[in-house]
């Protein structure tokens, strides 16, 4: 929808054959496409580096990358792979791409209908979750350090439910459903990229199950929580 509509999309995978037949189909001349592990903290500083190194502005960055389930739930950096890749790396990538950025770009980042309050320690990968805890407590993590971070960075912060329940593999693989069309989930990414009423939006949830800006988790407005979530990120990714 992006490259249709003109604009220079920079596509991430963890698979170089997979990146370059999306790029080929997209459009290879309004593509570009960087291989990185999000799972893997060297590598998704590493991806904010290329990035760096070929662009000096960024419009819009939209983490879109899940984990739901895993056959080896422990990174190498001794994480929860859902904290890990949920949580974790879209943070880091957002704090290391921010020279990038200014008070017109904007991060979209990927929340969802289910979330729980956070365990600080399994968040640190000193506790172990369900499937299903991990992935609800990353979420509202994302969701919260969204908030922290939209009172003091320039670019407008969003966190989007795209859609309880797409047909995407994650959902396809961890609940067994064909789910809904994953089409109705880009679109809403590509309004909050582009679309005036997002301008404004920074420090909001967006639930595209009801279609409107909502209240968030209470988590997500508890100031003492967010600061604590933030400073456990900080030490995480040690910046």
């Amino acid at each position: 929808m992006l490259v249709a509509d003109g604009h220079k999309v920079l596509l991430h995978g963890r698979n170089n054959e997979k990146l370059a037949s999306v790029a080929k189909e997209l459009g290879e001349e309004n593509t570009e496409q960087y291989v990185a592990d999000l799972s893997e903290l060297a590598q998704v500083e590493k991806l904010a580096q290329e990035v760096a190194e070929k662009h000096d502005r960024l419009d819009v960055l939209l983490n879109n990358a899940g984990v739901y389930n895993s056959s080896n739930v422990v990174t190498g950096d001794g994480l929860d792979i859902r904290f890990a890749v949920n949580t974790v790396a879209p943070y880091l990538l957002m704090k290391s791409l921010l020279p990038l950025m200014d008070e017109s770009s904007r991060v979209i980042n990927l929340s969802s209908a289910a979330q729980a309050p956070v365990d600080v320690k399994a968040l640190s990968g000193l506790a172990r979750l369900s499937d299903g805890e991990a992935y609800a407590q990353s979420k509202l993590a994302l969701t919260m350090w969204t908030f922290e971070l939209a009172q003091y960075v320039a670019p407008v912060l969003v966190a989007v439910n795209p859609k309880s329940l797409l047909a995407s593999k994650m959902v396809k693989s961890a609940f067994g459903v064909q789910g809904q069309d994953i089409n109705l989930g880009a679109e809403i990414l590509c309004r909050a990229a582009l679309a005036d009423t997002f301008r404004n939006a920074s420090g909001k949830y967006f639930d595209n199950d009801i279609g409107e800006f909502t209240e968030p988790h209470p988590d997500a407005r508890d100031d003492e929580k967010r600061s604590t979530l933030v400073q456990q990120l900080d030490a995480i990714i040690g910046k």
